[in-house]
């Protein structure tokens, strides 16, 4: 919150800078990782960990692409041998699939992306992390965006960590079980 002058507080700045250095440093290490930009890192990270039925106009959203940076975005990939494009049921939607290949960096940028983290949260104690976990999520489920929002906050996650298939993720749908126990 700011201090009602425009200025912001002692915490918020922290947290402003805690996210540029944080964003800079998974920046880094994913698209070293991925072999690609930090979009294509998104990009097969996305296609791995949760989109079920991945399309060109699902991953132009869940990237905040244009249909045309979309369709560039997934013709890179393509080249990059990371992604093929399959016939879908519909004859105008082409699904993405992830290559061998594709997989192998999607896994690499995630396991780059966590080394980060990780080791961001070192020097914090086991106490301390928990009490951490739980200021994020509630920070989280307040920066959630509505339905069909593009640029998912998401698009980097390690789906396994978050809890999304337990109802833990503040995003999915909404941290429905973060909510009910009154975590959020």
């Amino acid at each position: 919150m700011s201090s009602g002058d425009g200025r912001l507080t002692h915490a918020g700045n922290l947290l402003g800078a805690l996210t540029v250095a944080l964003a800079d440093r998974v920046g880094d290490a994913v698209t070293q990782a991925a072999g690609g930009s930090e979009s294509v890192a998104a990009a097969l990270s996305s296609l791995e960990d949760f989109l079920e039925v991945p399309t060109v106009g699902l991953l132009q959203q869940v990237l905040g692409l244009t249909p045309s940076g979309a369709v560039r975005l997934v013709d890179r990939l393509e080249d990059a041998g990371f992604v093929q494009r399959v016939p879908g049921g519909d004859a105008r939607v082409r699904h993405l699939t992830l290559t061998r290949r594709g997989r192998v960096s999607a896994k690499a940028a995630r396991n780059a992306r966590a080394l980060v983290l990780e080791s961001a949260l070192a020097p914090l104690t086991s106490t301390e992390r928990a009490e951490l976990d739980a200021l994020l999520a509630k920070l989280l489920f307040g920066l959630r965006r509505e339905p069909g929002a593009t640029r998912w906050t998401c698009r980097l996650c390690d789906t396994g960590a978050c809890g999304r298939d337990q109802g833990e993720c503040p995003f999915v749908p909404a941290g429905r079980n973060l909510r009910s126990q009154g975590r959020v």
